[in-house]
C-alpha cells in the first residue's frame, strides 16, 4: 500500500470495486426493468422504495466506511488489535440497528408507504415491495459493512465475488418469481431479498477465510471510543446516504401532482444515474484504502498523486458518458418502460439536463473520499449533505410551483453545479496543508 506505484495500485483496487458497484446497481435496475413490464404504477413503486433502501444503505455505509477507513489507518500504523475491534463493532452494530429499525417499519408499513410518496394507485405495489426489503434489511446493511471492510484491507477482488454472485442470482430470480410464479412486484422484492442474503453469506465466509481482520462477537465493543472512531470515519457516508433518502422522498412527493408517470420517470433517471455513479464511486473506493494507508504512514505525496489521478481520469470518462446519455436519452429511458410516452418524455428531458453537469461529479465525489478518509469529518459531512440535502431538497420544493415539472427535472443538475463550487475551496485547503507537510519533510 505504501510502496506500489499509486496509479497501478488504485486501478488494481478500483476494477473489482467498480464491478461490485455495477453488480449492486443491477439489483434495482433489474427490478425496474422487469417491474416496468407490469405497469407504470408498479414502476413508480420501485422508485418510492428507493428512499427506504437508501436508509438501509446509509446504515451499512456508516458502519462499513466508519470502521473500514479507520481500519486501514490502524493497519498502516500496525495496530491490528484496534482494527479487529473496529471491524467487529461495525459489523454487529449494523446488523442489530437495521433489525431494530425494520420492526416498527413493518408494523406501520402503510403509513410509511404514503409518507415516502405513494399515491393511491402506487400504494399496494409499494407495500408489497417494501415488505420483503425490510425483512432482508439486516443482511443488506451487514453486506455493505463486509464489502467495505474487505476493500479497505485491500481485498477488493473478494468483495466483488460476494456482490457479483448475488447480482447474477437476482437477474434469474426476478423473471422467475414475477412471471413464472405470478408473484408480481412482490416477486421482484423477494428476488432482491434472497440475493442479498446469499451475498451476505458469501461475504461473511470470505471475510473469515481471506480477510486480514477477523470478526468476533468477543471483539464487539461499542464503547464511546470505538463509536467515536466509527462516527468520525462514517458520518460523511451517513450524511450522504441518509440525505439521499430525504431527497428521494421530497422528489416523490413533489412529483405527485404530475402523476405516476412523473414519479416513474424520475425513478428511472435515478437508476440510470446510479450506473454512472457506481463507476465513479468504485474508483473513489479504490482510492480510499490507498489514501488511508498512506495518510496513516505520513506519505502525503502519494495521497495527492492518487487524488489527481482519480479526478482527471474520471472527468474524461464522465464527459464521454454525458455525450452518450445526451444523444441516446430517449431509448435509454424507454428501455425501462417501453410504450409509455409520458414516462419517456419526462425522463428524456431530465436525463439530458443532468448530462450538462455530470463531469462535476468527479471532483465532488473524489474530494469527499479524500476528506472523509483523511479524517476531515465535518468538511466531508457538509459536502455530503450539500449535493442531496442542503441544495437539492429546497430546490425540489421551491421550483416546481414556479416552473412546474421543469423544477423537478432541473433540480439535480442545479444542485451538482452549486456543490461543485462549494467543494473546490474545501478540498484545496486540505491539499495545501499536504503540500506544506511534504515541503517540511523534504527540508528535514
Amino acid at each position: 500500500m505504501t510502496e506500489t506505484p499509486v496509479r497501478r495500485l488504485i486501478v488494481t483496487l478500483a476494477v473489482p470495486t467498480v464491478i461490485s458497484n455495477l453488480i449492486s446497481t443491477l439489483y434495482n435496475a433489474a427490478d425496474t426493468f422487469f417491474v416496468g413490464m407490469i405497469s407504470t404504477s408498479a414502476s413508480a413503486a420501485v422508485g418510492v422504495a428507493l428512499s427506504l433502501q437508501a436508509v438501509i444503505q446509509a446504515i451499512g455505509f456508516f458502519f462499513g466506511q466508519g470502521s473500514g477507513n479507520n481500519m486501514s489507518r490502524q493497519l498502516g500504523a500496525h495496530h491490528e488489535d484496534v482494527a479487529r475491534t473496529l471491524a467487529s463493532t461495525g459489523f454487529f452494530s449494523a446488523f442489530f440497528l437495521s433489525a431494530a429499525i425494520a420492526i416498527p417499519c413493518l408494523i406501520f408499513l402503510e403509513p410509511l408507504s404514503v409518507f415516502l410518496g405513494s399515491s393511491e394507485t402506487i400504494l399496494p405495489y409499494a407495500m408489497d415491495y417494501m415488505f420483503w426489503i425490510l425483512l432482508a434489511s439486516p443482511f443488506m446493511a451487514s453486506s455493505l459493512v463486509l464489502n467495505n471492510q474487505l476493500r479497505f484491507e485491500g481485498n477488493s477482488f473478494y468483495s466483488m465475488i460476494g456482490l457479483t454472485a448475488g447480482g447474477i442470482l437476482n437477474l434469474f430470480l426476478d423473471p422467475l418469481l414475477i412471471f413464472v410464479f405470478d408473484m408480481g412486484i412482490a416477486g421482484a422484492a423477494l428476488a432482491t431479498a434472497l440475493s442479498q442474503i446469499i451475498s451476505f453469506a458469501i461475504l461473511l465466509v470470505l471475510s473469515e477465510r481471506i480477510g486480514t481482520v477477523k470478526l468476533s462477537i468477543r471483539s464487539f465493543r461499542p464503547s464511546k471510543k470505538m463509536m467515536k472512531m466509527i462516527t468520525n470515519g462514517g458520518l460523511p457516508s451517513l450524511c450522504r446516504q441518509s440525505v439521499t433518502s430525504v431527497a428521494m422522498i421530497s422528489l416523490n412527493n413533489a412529483a405527485l401532482p404530475f402523476g405516476d408517470a412523473a414519479i416513474a420517470a424520475m425513478a428511472i433517471v435515478n437508476k440510470i444515474g446510479n450506473f454512472t455513479n457506481s463507476v465513479l464511486l468504485g474508483v473513489g473506493q479504490g482510492f480510499q484504502p490507498v489514501c488511508g494507508y498512506n495518510a496513516g504512514a505520513g506519505r502525503y505525496e502519494r495521497v495527492k498523486k492518487g487524488f489527481w489521478f482519480c479526478v482527471k481520469s474520471m472527468s474524461v470518462l464522465l464527459l464521454v458518458l454525458a455525450v452518450i446519455e445526451y444523444i441516446w436519452a430517449s431509448p435509454i429511458v424507454g428501455f425501462f418502460r417501453k410504450g409509455d410516452a409520458a414516462v419517456i418524455e419526462i425522463g428524456e428531458i431530465a436525463l439530458r439536463l443532468r448530462c450538462f453537469t455530470l463531469v462535476f461529479s468527479s471532483w465532488i465525489t473524489i474530494s469527499n473520499m479524500l476528506l472523509q478518509t483523511t479524517g476531515k469529518m465535518w468538511r466531508a459531512s457538509i459536502l455530503g449533505f450539500a449535493r442531496q440535502g442542503i441544495i437539492l431538497i429546497p430546490v425540489v420544493w421551491i421550483l416546481p410551483p414556479l416552473i412546474r415539472i421543469w423544477g423537478i427535472q432541473i433540480a439535480q443538475p442545479l444542485a451538482d453545479l452549486i456543490t461543485f463550487c462549494m467543494s473546490v475551496p474545501m478540498t484545496m485547503g486540505v491539499i495545501r496543508k499536504m503540500n506544506e507537510s511534504v515541503e517540511e519533510e523534504m527540508r528535514a
